[in-house]
């Protein structure tokens, strides 16, 4: 895991994620989601962007499981890292949680959920969806 730079560009979407909510950028040019945070849509070039919070629900695209973790971020491993295809069209790579690494399934339907890691820094992971 990394430990998040929160800039200018990305301060509102880790403010969401402080209060408990997933924020994406939406570009008022082309109608498209927009992840990770910045300043000019990457499909139009448009500087018109702006923060609508998501729907939180999404897809398990891939995922790999961490047998060893250290640091700041460390939990008991094994730990499950997903890329997860947003139902807004944007993929994000984060924590599965509440899923046992023999039970991570590609397609699995996945819901956002704000955990707090150390300190003021919490996290968006996702957990399956019943």
């Amino acid at each position: 895991m990394f430990e998040p730079m929160i800039d200018a560009d990305s301060r509102p979407y880790w403010e969401g994620v402080a209060r408990g909510e997933l924020l994406l950028q939406h570009c008022q040019n082309c109608e498209r989601a927009v992840f990770y945070p910045r300043v000019v849509c990457p499909l139009c070039f448009s500087t018109d962007l702006e923060w609508r919070a998501a729907s939180g629900t999404g897809t398990v695209y891939s995922y790999t499981v961490m047998r060893k973790a250290s640091g700041r971020f460390a939990t008991d491993p094994p730990t499950v890292v997903a890329l997860v295809d947003l139902d807004e069209g944007v993929r994000m790579m984060s924590h599965l949680v509440g899923v046992d690494p023999p039970e991570a399934r590609i397609g699995a339907r996945v819901r956002v959920t704000v955990q707090a890691v150390e300190g003021d820094l919490s996290l968006p992971c996702f957990t399956p969806v019943p």
